[in-house]
């Protein structure tokens, strides 16, 4: 319990001097049966109308994915991948992995020139940049084994909404304006996001609708062997890339089985490799647990000096040992085992920062986009889902199919295209992350359900690239020991250290200027400028009375819906 409570007075204490006096008052959405929580309300309404329904939540699911793809293009998508950790009202749980793999054409030093240094923009920008799919085969896949409605039932809301078009917000007409000049580099034609939108604007998306109809009638084969396979794969070869029919044909999701641990009286249930955010997240809140936090005080100086120098282990181990469990053995039970964890954190000295050149693998590092979303899910029968997807960077590969109507992802970047060299995140990989056929990328999604005493509590996840683990451990102690709401939990100010490079990133204007200075006088380095936002959390809490509350992060337009 000390563990938790140390870890948890430091993540909220910025957000007031008393962490002992939370205002309950200021509680997100709260409803009686179901609800969903997503980055935009279009979606969450959507996946909520699928639950009023009778659907459940997997066939929420499967409507929220879709609809991301139409309202949120920066990162909802047909044309990424992601993960789904799930937990049914009978306690079963599992998850499905429909992350992006790399082409069969795909080589180790592909995106090295002749003399072997990383060539600029290659893994980021373009059609070389992108991933086979996997978005459509996860959501045909959570359907087929767990939904109930029909795929029409589910699919047509979705065409409907790229018909009618979507609104744009103040956040979205800021996004699209600031990537407008990598559209131009990426596309050779004019795109619809080339036009100069403004908030209040509506875009319609009727090429994703004819898309959508297609998938609707056709099923999944529709993506990966049917017409729309054929159009996008010549499109991709035409702008350069190398995905071929082959690939999409040979595409296929993996269900795997989740990462669990204790930690007091929960139970954590997140995703497995090829994600990294399951074993980081036991490794962080393992390594903390012997240290008497609660002692420290709330907003601490020692509290934020024991989070971070576990996060900087953690992430160091990210880089050496992580990758597709397909291609590479991951000690993962010794990873979080307390033996290999109370030797890790041997070396942390309250006296002085410890330098990540000093920490064991630390020749290493990985950079992720931040521009991934998140959605909750529970239903009126018990059932959660908790998925984060991606197409990597702000729009991806800024390369837009106008002819099938949607963005395709630049998730080649998240190998490692040379082990050493950080990537568009600043994330450092190694070889177990270095690029090969059919490989699926490291990801640090960490999509999650936590259970309190042998029943459902939490249903959380974030976007943020290499700040989702630390995100989505503060927002879980926010809840548990700090006592907040969930709402409370998710907009409360957060910091973040990755080992590479060797920052401590905090929220602006978030947190005391004498604990920062303190942190400088004791070796660590800082930076508030760098990371205006670290992560934008979605999550849903069960309160004891059984009803839900949802917590939508206030960094985006992030919404939740419920009944």
């Amino acid at each position: 319990m000390k563990r938790i409570i140390l870890t948890l007075s430091i993540f909220v204490a910025f957000v007031s001097c008393n962490n002992n006096l939370v205002d309950k008052s200021k509680r997100g959405l709260v409803v009686e049966n179901a609800m969903v929580v997503s980055a935009r309300a279009e979606a969450s309404k959507i996946g909520a109308d699928i639950l009023k329904k009778g659907g459940n939540a997997f066939d929420a699911m499967a409507a929220t994915q879709l609809a991301l793809a139409v309202a949120y293009p920066y990162a909802g998508n047909i044309g990424g991948g992601g993960f789904m950790v799930y937990r049914k009202a009978n306690g079963e749980i599992g998850a499905l992995d429909y992350r992006e793999k790399a082409p069969l054409a795909a080589t180790k030093n592909m995106y090295l020139d002749s003399l072997g240094n990383v060539i600029p923009d290659k893994s980021t920008l373009g059609a070389m940049a992108v991933g086979i799919p996997g978005s459509v085969a996860g959501v045909f896949a959570v359907h087929e084994k767990l939904g109930s409605l029909t795929i029409e039932d589910i699919i047509k809301p979705v065409i409907d909404l790229a018909i009618r078009g979507v609104v744009v917000t103040k956040k979205q007409e800021e996004r699209i304006k600031k990537y407008q000049p990598l559209f131009s580099k990426a596309n050779k034609d004019s795109i619809v996001f080339d036009k100069i939108w403004k908030e209040n604007d509506t875009i319609k998306y009727p090429a994703f609708a004819e898309t959508l109809t297609r998938i609707m009638k056709n099923g999944r084969d529709e993506f990966y062997k049917g017409e729309t396979a054929k159009r996008l794969v010549k499109f991709i070869q035409d702008n350069g890339g190398i995905i071929t029919e082959e690939d999409l044909a040979k595409y296929e999701v993996k269900w795997r089985n989740p990462v669990t641990f204790e930690y007091d009286d929960l139970k954590i249930i997140s995703m497995s490799p090829p994600s990294s955010g399951g074993i980081c997240l036991a490794q962080i809140m393992e390594m903390i647990e012997p240290y008497d936090l609660d002692k420290f005080g709330h907003n601490s100086l020692k509290s934020i000096q024991v989070i971070t120098e576990a996060e900087r282990r953690a992430y160091a181990d990210r880089s050496f040992y992580l990758g597709d469990p397909d291609f590479v053995t991951i000690p993962g039970k010794t990873l979080i085992s307390n033996e290999y964890l109370e030797d890790r954190m041997a070396s942390f000295s309250f006296e002085k920062a410890t330098l990540s050149s000093d920490v064991s693998h630390g020749n290493v590092q990985v950079i992720e986009s931040n521009e991934t979303t998140h959605y909750s899910i529970i239903d009126q029968f018990g059932n959660s889902v908790s998925v984060t997807t991606t197409i990597n960077g702000a729009y991806g590969s800024k390369l837009y199919c106008s002819d099938l109507g949607f963005f395709l992802n630049n998730e080649m970047d998240d190998f490692s295209s040379k082990p050493g060299v950080p990537n568009m995140f600043g994330l450092i990989g190694a070889e177990a992350n270095s690029i090969a056929p059919e490989k699926r990328m490291l990801s640090s999604m960490t999509p999650t359900i936590v259970e309190k005493d042998g029943k459902l509590l939490m249903s959380v996840g974030t976007p943020g690239g290499s700040t989702i683990i630390t995100s989505v451990l503060q927002t879980i102690l926010n809840v548990h020991e700090y006592n907040m709401t969930m709402q409370q939990a998710v907009d409360a100010p957060r910091f973040h250290h990755q080992w590479l490079p060797d920052v401590v990133l905090f929220e602006p204007n978030s947190f005391p200027k004498e604990i920062i200075e303190q942190l400088q006088r004791l070796g660590y380095s800082t930076n508030e400028e760098r990371s205006p936002v670290i992560g934008k959390v979605d999550g849903i809490l069960v309160l004891e009375n059984g009803k839900l509350e949802g917590g939508a992060d206030r960094r985006g337009d992030d919404t939740a819906v419920g009944f």
